[in-house]
């Protein structure tokens, strides 16, 4: 159990920075993907449900703008129109900015942030920062945004600013979750449709930090837009890779040279094993659901190339153990292992994949639960 909420430690970091108290806050959670990876940015189908671990944001009347993180406590000075300096601060710049196109952004502001959010686990604490931000800077400048204004808002300081190629799920989980739910998100269309989620997932951590600004996410991103414009040669009416036909991608697979055709083989598959796994969870049939997961994780690791030996160790000892499924959850190449376990069996299923990756890669791995939460909220301070 967290000692200390982010919202107190926020304020409290606010006031200790600043001398005053804040006069606006936000919190949006983190989020795990049930399943669906890879598929938010080639046109398909999502399943993510939001964590109750969160991110809180505070802010005060300033002149200029100013950031300061309980993870990294020196004041951070920032002027919104020059240059991104590489720092964590940039994802706010970036909101600000964001904000100040819609006439929603305060002139300037002191802000403090804290976070019970992994770092770096592949739960999406980037879109937490951000879609936290927006709430707060927006309610401070006296304006009311709808959730899917602040989701966009969030995934352009992301995309455009920060430079990281995301896709829109992050964003939007964290914008319109529902406690005890998880969001059928179809990117193509837009469509959001709630599905209940009445229990609760572990999360083990590699310890494998990832960062998406660079490297592996982008060039796979690369790869899927290569792969759409020769598929687009042979269909030239297909709107995005995950719109393929199941039929039609043996095909495809003739026509594309390698690696590209392992990366459509996934998210074809994966986008058919989201839309049953939504129909699973819904009818309750979690066995299903499991078996779906452990599918979408061994596509991650043989197609689309985004795994690593924590994952799958976590993965192959959870269902060794009984576990239902479990997956590699976010971008990859690192972050977090979902285990959905059977409620009378879980804790012991969770210890003994604890135990084994200690003995595997000689240390402990941060394991907790959690149920599907609320996504982003105006907080109350108290004075």
């Amino acid at each position: 159990m967290l000692r200390t909420s982010p919202l107190r430690q926020a304020a409290a970091l606010f006031q200790a920075a600043y001398g005053t108290p804040p006069v606006a806050a936000a919190s949006a959670p983190g989020r795990v993907n049930l399943i669906g990876e890879h598929t938010d940015y080639t046109g398909g189908p999502v399943l993510p449900l939001a964590l109750e671990r969160r991110t809180a944001i505070v802010c005060g009347p300033g002149d200029g703008w100013t950031f300061l993180s309980a993870s990294d406590d020196r004041p951070d000075r920032r002027y919104v129109d020059e240059r991104m300096a590489g720092r964590w601060s940039d994802y706010l710049v970036g909101v600000v900015r964001e904000l100040a196109e819609r006439g929603a952004a305060p002139s300037g502001a002191q802000v403090a942030v804290s976070t019970s959010v992994p770092i770096g686990a592949g739960l999406s604490s980037s879109a937490a920062l951000t879609v936290a931000a927006a709430r707060a800077l927006s309610a401070f400048a006296g304006r009311r945004l709808s959730p899917a204004v602040l989701a966009d808002v969030a995934y352009r300081a992301e995309y455009h600013h920060v430079g990281v190629r995301c896709g829109r799920m992050d964003q939007t989980i964290a914008a319109h979750a529902r406690a005890g739910t998880a969001l059928l998100f179809d990117t193509a269309t837009g469509d959001l449709r709630l599905v209940p989620f009445p229990g609760r997932l572990w999360i083990v951590e590699t310890g494998v930090s990832h960062k998406l600004t660079g490297g592996e996410l982008n060039a796979r991103r690369r790869e899927c837009e290569a792969a759409l414009a020769r598929c687009r040669e042979r269909w030239p009416g297909l709107a995005s890779l995950a719109a393929l036909p199941a039929a039609d991608l043996s095909a495809a697979e003739r026509l594309l040279p390698l690696p590209l055709a392992r990366r459509v083989r996934h998210v074809v598959t994966e986008t058919a094993r989201t839309r049953s796994a939504a129909q699973a969870l819904a009818a309750g049939e979690l066995e299903a659901l499991g078996r779906l997961l452990v599918a979408g994780h061994r596509s991650l690791r043989d197609d689309y190339e985004s795994s690593c030996p924590e994952a799958d160790r976590i993965v192959e000892t959870a269902v060794a153990q009984g576990a239902l499924g479990a997956r590699l959850t976010g971008a990859g190449w690192g972050g977090a292992v979902l285990v959905l376990a059977p409620k009378e069996r879980e804790s012991r299923i969770v210890a003994e994949v604890v135990r084994d990756f200690e003995a595997t890669f000689g240390r402990v791995p941060a394991a907790w639960a959690t149920r599907a939460a609320s996504g982003v909220r105006r907080e109350a301070l108290g004075h």
